[in-house]
């Protein structure tokens, strides 16, 4: 089996519609997919409705989180999306979204940069306004090469000159409420030095204290050292191994199936989780 779990779509801020994303999925040859938006699950339905025979889609989010002033992203999976205090608290991100996103291009106009609100709310088109899509228009402008030469401190990484904070979860409240709401729980990328300053590993080992399931070791921005270090603490804590392309389509160069998980590990995510199921695809036809 071929397991990818996280990917995005233009719900939050990857270019494949969530339709297209279940159909390039299969086309890749992938068993399984995970939907993992930004802090929204407005693209389950979509979704559902498009994944083709042959696939398996696990509904989920990536959950914007904060801690000591540290931002970090949890992947929750099979969670209940109507479970009111989870749901609540996505919205409170989503909503903070547009004031922050205006807030950097106030920044970023002071910088020189001749970014307006229009162009990036083209670029996000009906998904939520973030980050990416703000250095997306960046790239249009030919201020940077491409949307990861963005995220530095001299543009938009965490406390660059153009970066503004939003409102975000607690990673210990995040662990919480997904566990209430029924699904599992995945530090996203712990380790990716290049996106800005990451949590310590103590902090990790305090999170898998509290609950947290798994970290995601198999990553674009982990380096072989950083996967074989992640490896042992994710052994000695018992935490879950996971590996996922962070699929963003166009905008970003990882491939569908890049980086997959271990079919044992997914028995066990699809085991603890209570609050959905992965769906069989029945609705769509592969690409070509």
């Amino acid at each position: 089996m071929r397991i990818d779990l996280h990917a995005h779509s233009t719900a939050s801020d990857g270019t494949d519609t969530p339709a297209e994303l279940v159909r390039n999925a299969a086309a890749a040859g992938l068993d399984v997919v995970a939907l993992t938006d930004h802090d929204t699950v407005r693209g389950y339905a979509e979704a559902v409705a498009a994944t083709p025979p042959g696939l398996t889609l696990v509904t989920g989010a990536e959950l914007s989180c904060r801690l000591d002033g540290i931002g970090l992203h949890m992947l929750a999976y099979l969670f209940d999306p109507e479970e009111p205090e989870l749901a609540r608290e996505r919205e409170l991100v989503r909503d903070d979204r547009t004031p922050r996103a205006l807030a950097m291009i106030g920044k970023l106009q002071h910088l020189g940069v001749p970014v307006t609100w229009e162009q990036v709310s083209r670029i996000a088109g009906d998904g939520s306004v973030g980050r990416p899509h703000v250095a997306t228009a960046l790239v249009e402008l030919g201020v940077v090469p491409d949307v990861s030469a963005a995220f530095t401190p001299e543009w938009l990484a965490d406390g660059g000159r153009a970066y503004a904070e939003k409102h975000e979860l607690d990673p210990f409240d995040a662990v919480r409420l997904v566990k209430a709401a029924g699904g599992v729980t995945v530090f996203a990328h712990p380790a990716a030095v290049k996106r800005g300053r990451c949590v310590p590993e103590s902090a990790i080992a305090e999170l898998a204290a509290a609950g947290l399931d798994g970290i995601e070791v198999d990553h674009m921005d982990h380096d072989t050292a950083t996967r074989a270090r992640l490896r042992g603490l994710a052994d000695e804590l018992g935490l879950l191994v996971t590996g996922s392309s962070d699929y963003h389509g166009s905008r970003k160069t990882c491939r569908l199936g890049e980086y997959t998980t271990d079919p044992e590990v997914y028995g066990e995510i699809t085991r603890r989780a209570t609050g959905a199921f992965p769906v069989m695809g029945t609705g769509g036809t592969v690409s070509a």
